[in-house]
């Protein structure tokens, strides 16, 4: 595989779209080739122009190495994105897509470095800004051929496969695995006893000499209240005894009472005939 090596300056920019509300940007640019692409190109960052505003100024150099090959047959393009350094999240300003083969057939049989401008495509789709670079290809050399390998889908094969024979062979034979079981009567005849064919017969009702009596009821279907007999209380002459024992205190307090109250009565018109003179 013939190769070149690739030189670029990223040198500057002007007339940028600002996506900044207060402050200037800080500008810096993202530089790779994407395409078919046989030796890996890894993004390639530039230093950040602080307070640059909209006229950002690099001159950083990046290397290459690219197949003559696919940038002849315009697989290869050199993409150079801008993006303003925020805190907040880093913001897209614009990009620049180039193809190699315009890099080459603009460069030629030349020895010396080539300098080209490019207009700066925002994420909307218009153009606004320009971006100056510097390029130089080196003479060709003969490179091994390195491609990256796909990765193959992995498939999974019952155990014993074996790559090239038939899928019928791979399985075990019918009756290898269990039979399954089935809850069902109906599913599986003769399953826990049960007779072939359906359900287990169930009793017949009403019974043979019709259902057993039930107790009567009474006015709406509510059963009539059984009255239960009377015990006769424990100590029943005791409680009469002490009723009388009770009736007669209390006849002899009250008798008391009634005594002193005729007493006190005799007294008190007695001195007040006596004491008092109005």
């Amino acid at each position: 595989m013939e190769c070149r090596p690739l030189d670029i300056v990223i040198e500057s920019a002007k007339d940028l779209k600002d996506v900044n509300l207060f402050s200037k940007m800080d500008v810096y640019a993202l530089v790779n080739i994407d395409g078919d692409y046989y030796i890996k190109s890894s993004t390639q960052k530039t230093p950040t122009d602080k307070d640059c505003g909209t006229s950002p100024k690099w001159n950083f150099p990046v290397k290459f190495t690219i197949d003559d090959a696919a940038a002849n047959q315009n697989r290869l393009t050199l993409v150079i994105k801008l993006k303003s350094d925020r805190s907040l999240g880093d913001r897209e300003i614009g990009e620049v897509r180039v193809p190699i083969k315009e890099l080459l057939d603009g460069f030629g049989d030349a020895k010396e470095t080539k300098h080209a401008t490019y207009s700066v495509r925002t994420p909307s789709g218009k153009t606004k800004g320009t971006l100056d670079i510097s390029y130089k290809f080196g003479e060709k050399f003969t490179a091994p051929e390195i491609k990256s390998k796909q990765a193959e889908p992995v498939m999974a094969y019952p155990a014993g496969y074996a790559a090239g024979s038939s899928g019928a062979a791979a399985y075990p034979p019918p009756g290898a695995y269990p039979q399954p079981t089935y809850a069902h009567p109906q599913a599986a005849p003769g399953y826990a006893g049960y007779p072939p064919g359906g359900y287990p017969q169930y009793p017949q009702y009403p019974p043979p000499g019709g259902y057993p009596p039930q107790p009567a009821y009474g006015y709406g279907g509510y059963a009539a209240p059984v009255q239960q007999p009377h015990k006769p209380k424990k100590n029943g002459g005791g409680g009469m005894a002490l009723g009388l024992g009770a009736g007669l205190l209390g006849g002899l307090l009250v008798g008391d009472m009634i005594s002193d109250v005729a007493s006190y009565d005799a007294g008190y018109d007695a001195g007040f005939d006596d004491g008092f003179d109005f």
